[in-house]
């Protein structure tokens, strides 16, 4: 049955190139990838999967299952994911293109394989996932209970090394915003409120922090606003922040922290403070092991030599609902960062697309396993629930 798993990947090759080809060219930004789900769509459509576009009640999002006398005979549910929206500016910066073309041909080979006599019985979900990129996709069909019925979440993601393990950090974004009194600078600056000054303030109270947070932390903000005029005292100043952290509760905890920096910058200027949420909280990832295991094991060549190095995503609200994996497969060199115009380059690489090739395969032949493998599903399920009980 790998075999043939093998045989259908390498047989749907030229159509994954050019899903991934068609996509990095025409690059979408969040909850307006038209043209990539349509795309996707389509080749669903044509290899007999039941399509569901707009799932989610979400325009760009799909729910495809495959039919037939496969899905009719029960047995556990794989889903797999694929992302495909892109970055501003600099396209598809972040390789959706490949997780969205990866992803597509494990969803068609697995369905294929099922379809074979003596195959496993299960069932194959394809989820078109948008807005990853901070809008929390994910987290919008996950509330909608798109997810109903998974057993196994599968996806890669395109990197700079390879990390099997994917370490994504809880997020919280946050906006802080000071009200002040606008005042001439010069001649009369002590009828003034300066709200820039309190921003200031709260950078340097959150810079004091960083000092005493645990390991697994992070906190980073820009000023969105500061002013309209170096003659005028400040009326209004808006800083925008990630606070990130790999434990749920102490990123609650995190958070307070940060917005009492604020309270002390309005405090010590006499500014009024808002703080409000700029999107969704993202949720810190939980790596299935077992799951790992299973996909290292059709990557013989991965190499775990580095530290896993810290993100975010949607998928972390996921995986706190279903075992779930992603692992980061290098596609261009490690001096070649993702979010990077280089990175946009290597997404449309010869590399690129060999890597995604590699990508579904392995991801379809571990979705094969945990169907076929009564005790993979037992270690799956155990570890889950042991770490969802701790």
């Amino acid at each position: 049955m790998d075999e043939l798993i093998r045989a259908q990947i390498q047989q749907l090759a030229p159509l994954l190139a050019e899903v991934a080809a068609a996509i990095h060219a025409c690059p979408e930004t969040g909850y307006k990838e038209e043209r990539a789900c349509a795309l996707l769509a389509g080749h669903l459509e044509r290899a007999g999967f039941a399509v569901e576009r707009g799932a989610a009640g979400i325009a760009t999002a799909i729910r495809a299952e495959h039919g037939g006398a496969t899905a009719a005979g029960g047995g556990p549910t794989v889903g797999y994911l694929a992302e495909y929206d892109a970055l501003p500016e600099i396209g598809h910066a972040c390789g959706h293109n490949l997780i969205a073309a990866a992803s597509l041909g494990a969803a068609l080979a697995l369905a294929a394989a099922l379809a074979a006599p003596g195959a496993p019985k299960g069932r194959v979900v394809f989820y078109g996932t948008p807005a990853e990129e901070g809008g929390g996709g994910k987290i919008r069909m996950l509330e909608a209970g798109a997810f109903r019925d998974l057993d196994i979440a599968l996806m890669f993601h395109p990197y700079h090394r390879n990390e099997l393990e994917y370490f994504a950090l809880g997020s919280y974004p946050l906006r802080i915003t000071f009200r002040g009194k606008a005042s001439h600078a010069a001649a009369a600056p002590h009828e003034g409120i300066n709200a820039l000054e309190a921003l200031l303030l709260t950078f340097n109270g959150i810079n004091a922090l960083r000092q005493h947070v645990r390991d697994g932390t992070r906190i980073h903000g820009i000023v969105r606003e500061g002013g309209v005029a170096p003659n005028i005292v400040p009326a209004q100043a808006v800083g925008e922040f990630y606070v990130r952290s790999d434990d749920p509760v102490y990123l609650e905890e995190l958070v307070e922290k940060v917005q009492n920096c604020a309270r002390g910058g309005a405090l010590a200027t006499g500014a009024e403070v808002e703080f409000a949420l700029t999107g969704p909280v993202y949720a810190p990832m939980k790596n299935n092991q077992a799951l790992l295991a299973s996909f290292k094991r059709f990557m013989p060549d991965l190499a775990e030599d580095v530290p896993p190095t810290p993100s975010s995503s949607d998928l972390g609200n996921l995986s706190q609902v279903v075992p779930a994996i992603q692992p980061l497969l290098a596609i261009s060199e490690a001096r070649v960062p993702p979010h990077s115009p280089a990175f946009a380059r290597a997404a449309a690489s010869e590399r690129g697309r060999k890597v995604g090739l590699q990508a579904a395969n392995a991801l379809a032949l571990t979705g094969l396993k945990f169907l076929a493998d009564e005790s993979l599903r037992e270690r799956v399920t155990a570890e889950f629930q042991g770490k969802n009980s701790g």
